[in-house]
Order: C-alpha cells, then structure tokens, then sequence
C-alpha cells in the first residue's frame, strides 16, 4: 500500500496530458523562453535562485506570479506579493489559503491544480513567474512549467515535499526580489520556535511519532518532512523506529499488525479523508503502549490539523499557538484508557 500525500481533493489529469500538452496550450507557450526556464540575456532579469535544477534566472519584481507548491501562495503573501493563480492544496476554498493568511488577498487568483497543474490554466495566466518550491520535485512536471515562464522548483534534496518552511521563504524571498524582507521574517519565527521551546522544556529530548490514516491505512512521517521539522525545533526526536524504514519519501506505510511502530513518548495522529473515531476506536490503535498510557494526540480540529500541514512561514506561527498546548497537556497529564 502506497502511502499517498495528503493533501485532499487534488485536481487529477491523464498521465497522456503530462506526456503531451494540448494544442492550446502550445500556441500559448509561443516565444516562451526554454533554455534555463529564465531570461538570459534579459536586461530585466535581476539574478538566480538555487533549486534542483540548477539555478534558476528570475525576472526583476515579477508581476505576475503563479504559485503552485504547497504552502507558496501563503510565503508569497507573507511577503506582500498576491499570486494571481495558486494551487489549493488542502481545499481551503475561498482564496485557498489557510485562516492564517486572511485578509492578505486583493484580489481572488485563479485556481490550479495539485498533484497535477493544469498547465492550459497556468499559460493562460502569462505568469513572468512561477513557483513550485515544494512538491514531487518531477522533472518532466518542472520542464512543462518553465517553457511558460521562470520556474523556481524544489531545492536540492527537496522532493517529496521535503521543503521546509525556511528553504521555501528563502527561495521565494530571492525570486521575488525581497531577500532582506525573508531573511527578517525568518529571523523572527526563529525566535518564536525558541521561546516556544524555552516556554515547554518537557519537550526536550522526547520521541514522537506523527502519525496520520486515510482510507488506505496508516502511516508515519520521517525526518527531513515538515511536521518533523516542526517538532525538532521544538525539541523532541523524530521516532527512530519510523526513521530507519525511511525511503525517498515523506512517509511510511505502517500496517495494523505493526501498529506498535507508532509508540513514543508522544504519539500524535491526523484523521485524513476519515472520521477520527476510525482511529481512536481501533482496537489495535488503542493497544499501542503511548496511546494505552494516554501520551496520545489526536489533531481532529481541521484548524490545527491543517495549520500543522500546511508549514508555511504563516502557518508555523499559528501552529506554534494551537498544537503545542495540546502536545504539553498529554506529556504532564497523561489520561490512560480503560479497557
């Protein structure tokens, strides 16, 4: 069983339409630069951001920007530029970003899919930027989307959304021309996550599994994904058990026979695509160690859960909020279940 990325309701197309674009979609990509996904020789272009795919020559303040990986639109926001196209990955509605970025749009974008960009929808846009810095990291998606427009893909080491908030602020900061202003905000959530960590010192040095099932079964995040990397900061260590089975991506499957693997000191899950009590009144989740003592968590408020998922430089500051409270409570006051 593949454990899928979970991100709900994406916008599915042929494995045929990423193999072959539409005859549309060609004549709108007429005269579109291909070479590097940038402008060389472009008197505009006002220098490179380092990605996966070399580096990447951007355009000075790009006007007219689309942004498709998770959690972009929200870091181009937060550095007061509006996309005017944007994936939604978690199916917020609305402008497609969470509560934590309210406000911060002008103007709806147009909407773009997920898993698979609908590339006709993007062209049409005439984007003179796109941004991608965290999704599958796939070649053939990332050469289809720079013969549009300059294309920031993932980082070196970023595929399988392995992007964190910072990487993403500091990639987006440079293509849009507001390095200084990315390199303040990321000093001063900095310096939230360590008076977060100084406010919960129980956290120090504590296991925890994050954990999340969806219709296909159970699964576990490993280090380098952004859910670790949030509890890292925090202080806690990534479950080793679920460490050592890592593969290239974001996740391991784990089956109910093993269901074990899940035990830390603290084990935190996410319903997704499914009601929470398909966890909580599974009989061999309720048999693993960390939940039986009630060292459990349970993210089934979509606010939270989402803020978690999401690891946006917005996203991780209401994180911080809502999800440590509740990670503090169940190591200081542990509640046992009864049989």
């Amino acid at each position: 069983m593949s454990y899928r990325h979970p991100a709900r309701r994406p916008v599915r197309r042929s494995r045929a339409a990423l193999v072959a674009l539409p005859a549309a979609l060609a004549l709108l990509l007429t005269g579109c630069s291909s070479s590097d996904g940038g402008a060389e020789g472009d008197s505009s272009a006002k220098g490179k951001v380092a990605t996966k795919f070399g580096e990447i020559t951007v355009p000075e303040k790009p006007q007219r920007v689309v942004a498709l990986g998770w959690g972009d639109a929200e870091t181009a926001l937060a550095l007061g530029v509006e996309p005017v196209g944007q994936s939604d990955w978690l199916a917020f509605g609305g402008n497609g970003v969470g509560p934590w970025a309210k406000g911060r749009y002008s103007k709806k974008p147009k909407k773009i899919g997920t898993l698979e960009p609908e590339y006709e929808k993007v062209a049409a846009l005439k984007p003179d930027l796109i941004l991608d810095t965290k999704s599958s990291g796939d070649k053939k998606r990332y050469d289809t989307l720079r013969k549009i427009a300059p294309t920031v893909g993932v980082p070196k080491g970023g595929d399988q959304y392995m992007t964190s908030w910072e990487q993403q602020t500091k990639m987006v900061a440079a293509a849009l021309g507001e390095k200084s202003k990315g390199d303040r905000l990321i000093s001063r959530v900095n310096k939230q996550f360590k008076a977060t960590a100084a406010k919960y010192p129980e956290f120090r040095g504590k296991t925890i599994t994050l954990g999340s099932r969806t219709s296909a079964g159970y699964g576990a995040y490993v280090h380098g994904t952004g859910r670790t990397d949030f509890v890292e900061r925090l202080g806690f260590k990534n479950n080793p058990k679920v460490d050592a089975k890592a593969g290239s991506g974001f996740s391991v499957t784990v089956s109910r026979e093993n269901l074990r693997l899940l035990d830390a000191d603290l084990t935190v899950m996410a319903p997704i695509g499914i009601s929470a009590k398909k966890i909580t009144g599974d009989k061999l989740y309720r048999q693993v160690p960390s939940v039986k003592a009630g060292r459990s968590v349970m993210l089934d408020d979509p606010r939270v859960s989402q803020a978690f998922a999401t690891d946006s430089v917005l996203s991780v500051q209401d994180a911080l909020k809502t999800v440590t409270p509740l990670f503090s409570q169940k190591l200081k006051h542990p509640e046992p279940l009864s049989d």
